[in-house]
């Protein structure tokens, strides 16, 4: 095997927000089978300073700022007819690393990781070109149109439409399309043409999330969610049940608190801080709130693809309740407790709360199955057949 060009939106380390842990072992397993080089964007200012880490990795990485703000990268849209998705990372500097590299360098795989950074790939290119768009991020846009107000409903829908288009025209360009779930592989090919699409799950490090590893225990007790906290589907989880399944709870007698654990939570975030909900900011490590937690949530409402998040608490044996959004790309044969409505999920989270054996059994059980299901190597075994392949037939873009 050649050399492999990886352009990725964000740096991908450290692994420690769920695109980053696909992605930082994606680039690993790719670098065990000859050179990578790097080209990724940095939206904290903590990832432009990495170097150690990528280069014990990768040939070369080259990590650019980006700084482009939204107002911006919107009018960029507006006048270009494309999707705000492009037009934020839009990035002369990036694009001549690109073509640097591909002059340079003996590649032969291009390897995208998520959907905005497709519009460097050489429109016409001898390399293998495999696309990983992870989830389907059209399908978001779509969702979130539904509930917000104007003028931001029409900008939503107008990004999911302009997407969906946009990644649709790329699958039929490349030499595979990957997606975390055959749920989301099903929903783009029901969106439009939809050949070589293929399914890489995530997976998730068990020797590092498991319950008797050595680290610090310090945390508070409390039914825990985790997660990036502006991220747009943790921010509404994380209101949904604060809002409308603790009450039911505190009405069941379990008056618990509830614990967000994760980075950069917003305002609204923020505002749900009383007595009963603790919100965090980030933490060091993830693993002793959900130690410490008799069990742990993920209420999400409009997330796709397989959720980290819940791989985690799984590996931690901890028993876990998980609305259909957060569980429907999960092979977790049966391990978690799957709520829809508040009623259903106050009763699950206290139906686990007041049989802590079973709960404890469930956990168990959970461990069981991620330990046996989502290992990495396992998992990335898929993406070693599709780079051994021919080269399929691409268009010119």
């Amino acid at each position: 095997m050649g050399a492999t060009l990886f352009l990725a939106h964000r740096v991908p380390y450290p692994p420690d927000r769920g695109d980053k842990i696909r992605g930082w072992h994606l680039l690993r397993h790719l670098a065990e089978r000859g050179d990578v080089h790097l080209v990724t964007f940095a939206d904290d200012r903590r990832d432009l300073h990495h170097d150690a880490a990528l280069s014990a990795v990768c040939a070369s990485h080259h990590v650019a700022w980006r700084g482009k703000p939204q107002w911006r990268a919107g009018l960029e849209a507006l006048a270009s007819g494309k999707p705000v998705s492009l037009t934020a990372f839009a990035d002369t500097g990036i694009a001549a690393t690109v073509r640097r590299l591909m002059a340079v360098e003996p590649i032969d795989t291009i390897f995208v990781f998520s959907g905005q950074m497709a519009q460097y790939v050489p429109p016409v290119t001898a390399a293998r070109v495999v696309m990983d768009f992870c989830d389907v991020d059209s399908a978001k846009f779509a969702t979130y149109a539904t509930t917000a107000a104007a003028p931001m409903a029409w900008m939503l829908s107008r990004e999911a439409r302009l997407m969906g288009a946009f990644e649709h025209d790329v699958a039929e360009s490349v030499d595979a399309s990957l997606f975390v779930s055959e749920a989301e592989a099903a929903l783009f090919r029901s969106g439009g043409p939809a050949p070589r699409v293929m399914v890489v799950e995530n997976g998730i490090d068990t020797d590092f999330f498991d319950p008797n590893a050595a680290f610090d225990r310090d945390a508070a007790l409390g039914l825990t969610f985790t997660g990036q906290m502006d991220y747009l589907p943790n921010v509404e989880a994380a209101q949904w049940f604060a809002g409308e399944v603790m009450p039911r709870l505190a009405a069941r007698g379990h008056d618990i608190a509830f614990n967000i654990v994760g980075r950069a939570p917003t305002r609204a975030v923020q505002a749900l801080a009383s007595e009963r909900v603790r919100v965090t900011g980030e933490v060091a490590d993830v693993r002793p709130w959900l130690a410490a937690a008799p069990v742990v949530v993920a209420p999400l409402l409009s997330a796709r693809g397989v959720q980290n998040k819940v791989l985690e608490a799984m590996a931690m044996a901890r028993p876990i309740v998980a609305s259909m959004v957060a569980a429907e790309g999960i092979d977790h044969r049966g391990t978690l407790s799957v709520a829809g409505d508040p009623d259903a999920f106050a009763n699950a989270v206290a139906a686990l709360m007041t049989d802590r054996a079973a709960a404890e059994r469930q956990g168990a059980s959970a461990r069981t199955c991620v330990r046996d299901r989502y290992g990495w190597a396992a998992r990335l075994a898929a993406l070693d057949a599709i780079l051994e392949a021919p080269h399929a037939r691409r268009a010119a873009a």
